[in-house]
């Protein structure tokens, strides 16, 4: 796991700790609707973290006889787990407590200690969440935090924006029921922040779970990493044509590359063999962020053939 994700890791691990014990505090002090689904919220969001850091170091795991391609894909499971983490304990937690508070409402006990929590809880979310964007800036580039979120293959900066950016914004939730249950002298209003919260909560989870199920299933490199890799096979003056290009992230740094390619005919074996090893080495030279499994088939390009990928030609069996 890359340092920068480390960071935001930690960042956010130790400010949701902090704010689940100030948060359960206030809630025995005040019975807080609101204030308990944030409590809940971070106990939630804790376990996450911790989630996610089990993850990248059982990622680490060197290969083995049962799974030739190492463990990369670790990082990918155990983000999904966080997605349902966020769904049950976070999101439905908070929404079934609400209706429940709505249906059974009571006065606020010593409102202030809630208002308190909460705006030291703004400050401090507001500090994970800035090093969480910090740490992730140099790897979201020119496009939009958006495009970041559904396009990158390093799974934990994306969960820890997303599950920092619905904690900043329950606090607000959770304090703007607060206020206008005292302002109003209506504890409903406490009520529905929980359920807001909760369903927050759960769009949160439903983006992560959509983005995890991807990476687990297998995504393709980045565009800019293919045109990387065609321009380093398109070097070598044996190699006349790239028949049939796959890749698949195997892990957020690994990286599954398989090509058919059309050599000189005039080729012997040998010198298959040396122009062959003279364009994996190509390859992984043009992709220094990954590490790089390469498989290349020399074939016979066939342009009759029609069972091949979009826009690819494909070669013989």
């Amino acid at each position: 796991m890359a340092a920068n994700s480390r960071r935001a890791i930690f960042a956010a691990l130790f400010a949701n700790l902090g704010l689940a014990v100030a948060k359960f505090t206030g809630f025995i002090f005040t019975r807080s609707a609101s204030l308990l689904a944030e409590s809940v919220h971070s106990v939630a969001d804790t376990g996450n973290q911790a989630l996610l850091l089990w993850g990248g170091a059982a990622a680490a795991r060197a290969p083995s006889p049962e799974h030739e391609f190492g463990y990369g894909r670790e990082r990918y499971f155990w983000s999904f787990v966080v997605a349902l983490v966020l769904f049950s304990l976070g999101g439905l937690f908070a929404i079934s407590h609400g209706l429940e508070k709505i249906g059974h409402t009571e006065e606020l006990a010593d409102p202030m200690w809630a208002v308190g929590i909460l705006v030291v809880g703004i400050v401090l979310e507001t500090g994970s969440f800035m090093t969480a964007v910090n740490e992730a800036r140099p790897l979201k580039g020119e496009g939009t935090w958006w495009q970041f979120i559904r396009g990158s293959k390093t799974p934990e900066l994306p969960v820890v924006l997303l599950e920092d950016l619905g904690a900043l914004l329950g606090l607000v939730i959770a304090l703007a029921g607060v206020g206008l249950s005292l302002a109003l002298d209506d504890p409903r209003f406490d009520a529905g922040a929980s359920i807001a919260i909760g369903v927050l909560l759960v769009v949160i989870a439903a983006v992560l779970a959509f983005e995890m199920k991807s990476l687990l299933i297998g995504e393709s490199a980045h565009e800019d990493d293919l045109t990387a890799v065609r321009g380093a096979l398109d070097e070598g003056d044996d190699l006349i044509k790239i028949i049939h290009l796959r890749t698949q992230h195997i892990g957020p740094d690994e990286l599954l590359v398989c090509a058919k390619v059309e050599l000189d005919g005039q080729l012997d074996f040998e010198a298959v063999t040396e122009a062959v090893d003279h364009a994996e080495a190509r390859v992984r030279a043009a992709l220094p962020a990954y590490s790089v499994t390469i498989y290349l088939e020399p074939d016979i390009y066939e342009s009759d053939y029609t069972g091949g990928g979009a826009g690819e030609a494909q070669g013989s069996a």
